[in-house]
């Protein structure tokens, strides 16, 4: 299994880059859009749809999402970052208040079994990460930006999936997803200090004259989302009885499997860089 997940991960990150590299930003728009779509295909099953005309229905609403904000924010202007700020903090405040749902759960059952709740959920998460990403990648040095924002998340997951299976000893939310621990998450957090430590500092962030200790607080706090968005997809599938949301990617489920955790990090990450005005 963890050669297979490996290899795939090879192949993802191997698209990305060339993405990033060859792509104009409208065509990189257009991409990740279309990702963000294929989770959307796959959000349908957890906001309730079964037949494949209602599946589509609920999918079709995502790229249509991102071409409103696309025209409605001038995305190719060089102030749409700043006309997006407001929809951004939006989406880190409701990431946090999905905190409230995760440490509460299994009270509060009632809001998520609700199929309406769980689809607006699946068209303001998934649009706000493209938002996200596509904000990003209009800042300085943009691909390098979104590329740092990936490798944040990957090192955040990879970290804990190694500390959790060598020191995981206490859940980090046992009625959510019970191999995930709490040595796991620290193992997390230390790996990205360690990656603003040797790596952002001699990146595009180091313009912002930023201090080790704010680089730092900024990389947590995206990793932090980042678990948060994974926890929240995870109970979402729980309650629909799935263990993985599609079949996509061998060894990674399906592409929302890989999205849950950018989803999270997405809008903090760049609203993090907006305020400290890079």
């Amino acid at each position: 299994m963890l050669r297979q997940r490996v290899i795939t991960a090879l192949i993802l990150a191997g698209a990305f880059i060339a993405t990033l590299l060859f792509a104009p930003y409208p065509a990189q728009c257009v991409l990740f859009a279309a990702v963000a779509s294929a989770g959307g295909w796959e959000w349908s099953a957890l906001a309730g749809a079964r037949s494949t005309p209602t599946r589509l229905a609920y999918t079709a609403v995502i790229p249509l999402l991102c071409l409103g904000l696309w025209a409605a924010l001038d995305m190719e202007d060089a102030q749409a970052a700043t006309a997006a700020q407001p929809l951004l903090a939006a989406s880190a405040l409701l990431w946090s208040a999905m905190l409230l749902g995760l440490k509460n759960y299994p009270a509060g059952r009632s809001l998520w079994r609700r199929t309406s709740i769980r689809a607006l959920m699946g068209w303001a998460m998934l649009t706000a990460t493209w938002l996200a990403v596509s904000i990003c990648l209009t800042l300085s040095n943009g691909p390098a930006v979104l590329f740092l924002l990936i490798l944040t998340v990957a090192t955040a997951d990879i970290g804990a999936y190694f500390a959790g299976r060598r020191f995981g000893r206490h859940p980090l939310a046992a009625d959510i997803s019970p191999a995930k621990t709490w040595e796991g998450f620290w193992g997390g957090l230390l790996c990205v200090t360690a990656l603003v430590t040797v790596v952002w500092q001699n990146l595009p962030l180091s313009q912002l004259h930023l201090g080790w200790g704010s680089l730092v607080a900024l990389g947590l706090a995206t990793a932090g989302a980042s678990v948060v968005g994974d926890l929240t997809v995870s109970l979402l599938k729980r309650e629909v009885g799935l263990k993985d949301s599609g079949s996509l990617l061998p060894g990674h489920g399906g592409v929302l499997d890989r999205l849950d955790s950018i989803c999270g990090a997405a809008p903090v990450f760049a609203l993090g860089l907006l305020l400290v005005g890079y």
